[in-house]
């Protein structure tokens, strides 16, 4: 990687400089690879290069020392050039959080280094079938000196383009958290993700068959442990920093066709599309939507870096970033999806062409909206307003405490 340590913690325009580049490059073949279903290795590669992974290490360890809320506006950016990435990405940015807050120590600054010199963490943590956070399935079993990890996982978004996967195990009936090499004998990954969205994430079923892991990477409690924590808001807000990039690249999309467009309608109100007041209506409300919703992620990263700041320990801020974070999806996905359907007003049916794949914009923005589906959380919200009752967390596993 060719990433040159900085001294200082990275400006917004430093940030630009170096990777808006890098998201323009990463653009040019979005629809390409759609069509082909080309996974991003090559993306990936050049995000590595350029240090992305790095952003949230902090300076002294080699990385850019960012706020939250500078991450989050580049992962809006990048997911208006790829959504895929940023989703891909995601559990990397909880297990370097994790490791920002473990305690001082040799294997903290191991594994932040590592992340600064461009290692990337993938994740195995869902299972198919019953293996429900719960009741995995997926076993770490001692072996000698070493631990034995067998099992299936299934969603194990960004793996194919990772160093290391961080599993969720059960270890004699405790939930435990593994990294294991992408590469390490007895690891079997397939892209076999189905969904008509997203297709790009690398999220598909990988198995364990007695994989080798030593005392070192077993990091700690499991995903699902009960108890406050910041990982949960942190994690659902990657999928609504998505949900923003759609709907910014979706309003450039349409807005490059209409003004290319010079055919409309007998019954029209102007003779140029782009001259239309209906058409532009159309488009305002677009636009509207990606910066309402890039403003809503950018509003609930400023409340999780006061969050972070302190420690991610006080229950209070704990509790307001995790209510700002479900009241964020509610709000993001009832803003984009619709709008990600409605561009289509803008044209007749050639809008509809294979050639635009402009249909990947919904598809993408409908796939991401039912990942923690949003009725559960309509539901919590008004269940903590009404009756003082406890928000949903989850764990974010990966870090020695």
């Amino acid at each position: 990687m060719t990433t040159t340590p900085v001294a200082h913690a990275a400006t917004d325009a430093e940030l630009d400089a170096r990777f808006g580049p890098v998201f323009q490059r990463i653009a040019a073949g979005a629809v390409d690879r759609e069509v082909d279903r080309t996974l991003a290795y090559d993306e990936i590669g050049w995000l590595r290069e350029a240090g992305f992974g790095a952003l949230r290490v902090p300076v002294e360890f080699g990385g850019f020392g960012v706020s939250l809320r500078q991450l989050f506006r580049l992962l809006i950016d990048l997911a208006a050039a790829e959504s895929n990435l940023p989703q891909a990405l995601r559990v990397h940015w909880s297990f370097v959080e994790d490791q920002r807050l473990a305690r001082p120590g040799a294997e903290r600054e191991r594994w932040l280094r590592a992340a600064a010199d461009g290692l990337l963490v993938g994740n195995a943590i869902t299972e198919p079938g019953v293996g429900a956070v719960d009741r995995y399935r997926t076993t770490l079993k001692r072996d000698g000196e070493r631990w034995l990890l067998n099992g299936t996982k299934y969603y194990s978004t960004g793996s194919l383009y990772s160093d290391r996967i961080l599993v969720a195990a059960d270890r004699d009936g405790e939930r435990v958290s593994v990294l294991v090499d992408a590469d390490a004998d007895g690891v079997v990954q397939h892209d076999d993700w189905n969904g008509f969205g997203q297709r790009l994430t690398a999220s598909g079923t990988t198995e364990f068959h007695d994989v080798a892991v030593a005392d070192d990477r077993v990091l700690g409690p499991g995903y699902g442990t009960a108890g406050r924590t910041y990982g949960t808001s942190l994690l659902q807000l990657v999928q609504l920093a998505v949900l923003a990039g759609i709907a910014q690249r979706a309003t450039s999309d349409a807005a490059e066709w209409v003004r290319r467009r010079t055919r409309s309608y007998t019954h029209a109100a102007a003779d140029l599309p782009r001259e239309d007041p209906l058409v532009q209506q159309v488009i305002g409300k677009l636009s509207a939507a990606a910066y309402s919703a890039r403003a809503t992620v950018l509003s609930v990263a400023d409340v999780l870096d006061r969050v972070l700041d302190q420690g991610a320990t006080d229950e209070a801020l704990l509790d307001e970033a995790e209510l700002a974070s479900a009241q964020a999806q509610v709000a993001v996905i009832g803003l984009v999806v619709p709008a990600t359907s409605e561009l289509f007003e803008v044209g007749g049916a050639s809008i509809t062409s294979e050639q635009l794949r402009l249909d990947r914009h919904w598809r993408n923005a409908r796939t991401i909206s039912v990942h923690n589906p949003v009725i559960f959380k309509e539901r919590a919200i008004g269940d903590h307003v009404l009756n003082g009752a406890d928000l949903p967390y989850a764990w974010s596993a990966g870090a020695r405490s």
